[in-house]
């Protein structure tokens, strides 16, 4: 049976959820699913606005057939060539063989790229700022290189201002049933979800995300629709100043974010008297993850949130402990900056863990380190109090 809604009186929301799929992309943890947004316009001409992933290809499939009603697809519009997205491009051909395949020049690179079958026929390329006349309804293209692949492009329905953004102002996680943003407790159901989604897959594109910003700052939008999560349609500022603070690395919140490795709790201890001590001292915005009990798309999407951060290992064979290294290399590879940073290192007998760590955040734009590292070997001592408490009084220092 199918599963359609309607987005406004002509156009349809015919995609899907997959609650099974574990991890996205084959590597960021997915506890609550996620869902394949792809939108029917009918109108003169009926234009589908991308495909979904192959998992959920027959429910999808049974929605196009609903909302078509024995008509014809006329254009199939590709926003993004991510497979996730594109999986049902051949299958589309092959029932609706006179339908015309809009993308740009890059797009049908990476069609050929994807599949074997011939497609010359279905081809219409698009340039930037080209309109596609639909009847009523008008699709303006933009192009969106980097956001976060080369062929993105954003679609731009002219008459009632929606916004077809491909994987920007998306989010991990299924839809319950209600897919507008306004539907649901969007701060405690997706919220987190969404940071993570563009920190760990839009993140290091922060620049190509401004400059598509910045293009559609002169048209008015009064809906988003992504294709991963939520659609927008009330409260677009919202999720428009979250773009604009993450892809400039700003945080959103004065606070620290504590990640830490310790092979027997001793590394752990201190990070432990660390927040103890700031909490006392009056921070009340605080999160500590363990790098070897947490994935590191939760440890970089909360990067992404604190202004502050305090790593903390201990040395491992001769270097930085495995699971830290990661991270670390992880938020380099993001072009994460703009950060205040406090280290601790320890070592037992070759301490280099501190040196690492600084290492790693040379490698970063405009990474502050507060102060130098607190060291300790094998464990901390009663006689190092004081230091600790100057090293969080450095901490609480460069917050004000």
């Amino acid at each position: 049976m199918h599963c359609v809604q309607n987005i406004s009186s002509h156009i349809y929301w015919v995609g899907g959820n997959d609650r099974r799929l574990e991890l996205f992309e084959n590597m960021f943890p997915l506890p609550g699913g996620v869902c394949y947004n792809s939108f029917m316009i009918m109108d003169e001409k009926t234009a589908l606005v991308d495909t979904v992933d192959q998992s959920i290809s027959r429910q999808f499939m049974e929605n196009i057939t609903e909302v078509l009603g024995g008509r014809n697809l006329d254009y199939l519009v590709i926003n993004h060539m991510e497979p996730d997205h594109c999986a049902n491009i051949e299958e589309m051909v092959r029932r609706y063989p006179s339908v015309k395949i809009v993308g740009n020049k890059k797009t049908f690179q990476m069609i050929e790229q994807f599949y074997n079958f011939d497609f010359e026929m279905n081809m219409l390329e698009v340039k930037e700022g080209d309109v596609l006349m639909l009847g009523e309804h008008s699709l303006k293209f933009f192009f969106a290189p980097m956001v976060h692949w080369p062929e993105v492009m954003f679609t731009y329905e002219m008459t009632e201002k929606i916004l077809f953004s491909a994987d920007a102002f998306g989010s991990f996680g299924a839809l319950s049933g209600n897919i507008f943003s306004d539907e649901s407790d969007f701060e405690c159901t997706f919220a987190e979800e969404a940071r993570r989604y563009y920190a760990n897959i839009v993140g290091k594109f922060g620049q190509q995300v401004q400059t598509i910003m910045k293009k559609l700052s002169q048209w008015e939008i009064k809906m988003i629709c992504p294709l991963h999560g939520p659609i927008w349609r009330n409260n677009i500022d919202y999720i428009i100043g979250k773009y604009d603070l993450w892809s400039r690395y700003e945080p959103e919140k004065k606070g620290v974010l504590l990640v830490y490795a310790s092979m027997y709790g001793n590394t752990e201890n201190v990070m432990n008297v660390i927040a103890n001590s700031l909490a006392k001292k009056g921070v009340s915005h605080m999160h500590m993850y363990d790098v070897s009990k947490t994935h590191p798309s939760y440890i970089i999407s909360d990067a992404w949130k604190f202004s502050h951060i305090v790593f903390g290992s201990p040395t491992y064979n001769l270097g930085l402990y495995y699971g830290m290294e990661n991270v670390m290399k992880d938020m380099a590879a993001l072009q994460f900056q703009n950060r205040k940073v406090a280290l601790v290192g320890n070592g037992s007998w070759a301490p280099r863990a501190g040196k690492a760590m600084e290492e790693i955040l040379c490698s970063m734009k405009n990474v502050e380190l507060i102060c130098q590292p607190f060291e300790i070997t094998s464990s901390m001592k009663g006689k190092q109090q004081q230091l600790l408490d100057e090293f969080t009084a450095r901490i609480i220092e460069s917050m004000k």
